[in-house]
């Protein structure tokens, strides 16, 4: 008993996973040496902005004890409203400005039906990434718009060495990061999600909160939506399918509780790495999409369960 409490003491899960990396990293230097190589890494690194960027505003939400099903689906909308901008031969910057007007207002409608109607969060997220999709296809009638502007495709390239993608993402962390961890709304997520109704009691803002998060998450995913479009060459409807999966395992596995209540960006940060290299390294090594999605599924749940160990009795649920 002393020895699982001295483990709960000491031992965090984002610890746990730079031991996990090391030790993916590690394996990979042993049979693929060719993979840890700058040139390697840099050109992989292709794959991962938009979920890193997605998986910012996630961690709040589930910090908060909500979810957002339905970021996947915003990014079609928003990369669909960006492409029939084009055909419309609109500026550049107005179809940047429709993708991302169409990306809030669909987070305006998950955030208002949550936090003002106080409808759970599964039941509507899960609902919009239906219609949302649904809007997508039926606007676009499934076409992809392509091939886009040389102007646009420059926000796939680099700067200082580095994807413009990665910029983006590091200035978005930093912000998550200080909010978080350094202002009052911060801790409030953090309050929300242990007990909602006491927050609101004790005069925390909870709605504004809670319906300011969902507009972030979906703005967000307006900014990924343009950086897929520009790395992909088109504006495909089928963006973003299936991605809210990704993040929230990268979110989860990075230590947030599902349960609402804990999580830290950093912890986030470790967590997008450990599922990148991993799948990447899979690809790289088996070529086995059946093995990536095993070993995604085996971290989740070992998470899952490593917070119920390390919470202490009596907290494992809300």
């Amino acid at each position: 008993m002393n020895l699982i409490k001295t483990f709960q003491k000491y031992m965090r899960q984002e610890w746990l996973l730079l031991i996990l990396l090391g030790v993916l990293l590690l394996v990979a230097m042993g049979f693929e040496p060719n993979f840890l190589k700058a040139k390697s890494q840099l050109k992989l690194s292709e794959n991962i902005w938009e979920l890193a960027i997605l998986c910012l505003p996630m961690t709040l939400i589930i910090i908060t004890g909500g979810i957002d099903l339905s970021i996947g689906s915003t990014m079609a909308l928003a990369t669909v409203a960006f492409g029939m901008g084009f055909e419309a031969n609109w500026p550049l910057w107005a179809c940047a400005l429709a993708a991302l007007l169409a990306s809030l207002a669909a987070g305006a409608v998950n955030g208002a039906l949550i936090a003002g109607i106080k409808v759970h969060p599964l039941i509507v997220t899960l609902a919009t990434l239906a219609a949302y999709r649904g809007i997508a296809e039926g606007l676009s009638k499934g076409f992809s718009v392509s091939p886009l502007p040389e102007s646009f495709q420059a926000l796939s390239g680099s700067f200082l060495g580095a994807p413009i993608a990665a910029w983006i993402f590091i200035v978005l962390a930093i912000v998550f990061y200080l909010f978080l961890a350094h202002t009052p709304w911060g801790r409030f997520c953090h309050a929300i999600g242990h007990n909602e109704q006491v927050c609101r009691f004790s005069g925390a803002p909870t709605s504004k909160i809670i319906f300011s998060l969902y507009v972030v998450s979906a703005g967000l995913a307006g900014i990924a939506a343009l950086l897929y479009s520009a790395r992909r060459n088109t504006a495909n409807p089928e963006a973003g399918y299936n991605m809210e999966l990704d993040v929230i395992t990268a979110v989860v596995i990075g230590g947030t509780s599902i349960y609402g209540g804990r999580g830290t960006i950093y912890g986030t940060l470790i967590g997008i790495v450990l599922i990148h290299e991993m799948r990447e390294f899979f690809n790289w090594r088996w070529s086995s999409d059946e093995l990536n999605l095993i070993v995604v599924g085996s971290l989740l749940i070992g998470s899952v369960l490593f917070y119920q160990l390390m919470a202490p009795k009596g907290k494992e649920t809300k």
